[in-house]
């Protein structure tokens, strides 16, 4: 059994209307979930399948991160699917430096998330003091690149050149990029 703490305002969205989501989860990941709305405790027992079990923090952990349900549940479509977390405040000096280094990686209007996502064809959340990622490996790799390129202060023109050529190379090497974004070949 595995405990994960998701913040208070996620534990709505992880229950769902009518405890539909906690259910698709249990039933999709084969886990029971225990939920204790009073500080934000997940307890994730696996009761089926060890392997998809496995998944179940991480979609919870998906899920506290400002992911929604049908972005976290991505996680069971392959066995190669990652979630990963970008530390935002690990690369900021105060308050108002967090602010901004967050401003960059959402960009004007979202565009620069936006385009991580595009371009990648992984799922992208920006929430509180973290960039959330869930993808395939190579996917996950490029978007944590840019976004730590960002982080250090290289003008976003550089990292939409290094996006575009990354999602250039995937496509090259005939990743299964499409299969994974919903795009047609």
């Amino acid at each position: 059994m595995q405990h994960v703490k998701i913040p208070q305002d996620r534990i709505g969205v992880l229950i769902g209307e009518g405890g539909e989501t906690m259910r698709e989860i249990e039933s999709k990941a084969e886990v029971r979930l225990d939920i204790d709305s009073e500080n934000g405790s997940v307890a994730v027992e696996t009761i089926g399948d060890p392997v998809l079990g496995l998944k179940g923090p991480d979609i919870v952990r998906a899920i506290g991160r400002g992911f929604p349900p049908e972005a976290a549940l991505r996680l069971l479509e392959d066995e190669i699917m990652l979630f990963d977390l970008v530390d935002i405040d690990a690369a900021a000096r105060n308050k108002t430096d967090m602010k901004r280094k967050k401003g960059r990686l959402i960009g004007e209007g979202g565009r620069t998330r936006e385009l991580m996502e595009e371009l990648t064809g992984a799922d992208v959340v920006i929430y509180g003091s973290t960039l959330g990622i869930i993808g395939a490996p190579r996917e996950v790799e490029v978007v944590r690149s840019a976004a730590e390129m960002l982080l250090d202060g290289a003008p976003h023109g550089s990292v939409y050149s290094f996006l575009e050529e990354k999602h250039n190379e995937m496509k090259h090497q005939g990743m299964e990029y499409h299969q994974f974004s919903g795009e047609q070949s």
